[in-house]
């Protein structure tokens, strides 16, 4: 696993591209990740306008080590393929796409990117938002090994719509499936699992819940909407103490010459298996990089 993959991507906060004071507020704010939003927060006619002012942005920096994502408007519409050109050139982390439904589309999406020289280290992110592409789950993620492809983005309100199912927060009945498939893809092929939004902007217990949820679910992060629900995505997300106290107990376990050849110990009370190491180590390294982070 990559370093990449231990930055911290509690918080993703969208925001509006067409809103040079909201690009400007996202300096100071406490996100681990940006993104700069040119599909559904942009009118049609505000399209080109957006592009140039999120390419401005991008290009002038200020973001700190927060990471920067540009979400672009699909290839197959008419701002698609000046978005890809001009966002690559922008220099962010990564692009975000939506509406992928599968892996031919991951091909296409890397293949534009190259063609607007994008670099080998520049991530593609794609938004898990449409029945197909649930459907097509393991297709998309097995277009890592060919792609820039690094992280599934769920687009629960999109997915809503097309499911015509009902949102019912915090339980998401109508996602479970959908969430949980791509969860699993995900780890499978060693992706970035970032949950969708919760659109209830004040409800903090709702936020709080779904947070939980998605933490429990196995989702490295979780989208935002608004910068009053950093907070919370940044606590839930994050190791505990307690997860940093136990994961180093077991890694100083294992490294105990006295249990060399051991499978099984028995650390703070609890059965630790071998296959527990490789997870206290990664949780203390994004414990550490969310410090380093903090700070």
């Amino acid at each position: 696993m990559s370093a990449s993959a231990h930055r911290p991507r509690r918080s993703c906060l969208y925001m509006p591209g067409a809103n040079p004071r909201a690009l400007e507020k996202a300096k100071t704010l406490p996100a681990d990740t940006l993104i700069f939003d040119l599909e559904d927060a942009v009118a049609p006619d505000a399209k080109i306008e957006a592009r140039d002012t999120v390419c401005d942005a991008v290009k002038a920096g200020g973001y700190g080590n927060r990471e920067v994502v540009v979400r672009v408007n699909g290839l197959d519409t008419e701002w698609g393929l000046d978005d890809m050109k001009a966002a690559v050139a922008a220099g962010p982390d990564a692009i975000l796409a939506p509406k992928v439904i599968d892996g031919g589309d991951i091909d296409r999406l890397d293949d534009a990117m190259s063609r607007a020289g994008a670099p080998d280290t520049m991530g593609l992110w794609v938004m898990i938002e449409m029945p197909k592409a649930i459907l097509n789950i393991q297709d998309i993620a097995e277009a890592v090994g060919r792609t820039r492809l690094s992280a599934f983005v769920m687009g629960t309100n999109d997915l809503a719509k097309e499911l015509r199912g009902v949102n019912d927060p915090p339980l998401r009945t109508a996602f479970q499936t959908s969430l949980g498939l791509s969860v699993a893809a995900a780890r499978a092929y060693d992706l970035l699992a970032i949950d969708g939004v919760f659109n209830g902007i004040g409800d903090e217990e709702g936020l709080t819940a779904e947070c939980h949820q998605g933490r429990l679910m196995g989702f490295d992060g979780k989208t935002l909407i608004h910068p009053s629900q950093l907070a919370a995505a940044n606590k839930i997300f994050a190791p505990t103490d307690a997860d940093v106290e136990q994961a180093k107990a077991v890694i100083e376990a294992f490294a105990d010459p006295a249990n060399a050849g051991k499978g099984v110990l028995k650390v703070n009370g609890k059965m630790t298996e071998l296959l527990h190491l490789e997870e206290a180590k990664r949780t203390v390294d994004v414990a550490a990089a969310i410090a380093a982070m903090d700070s």
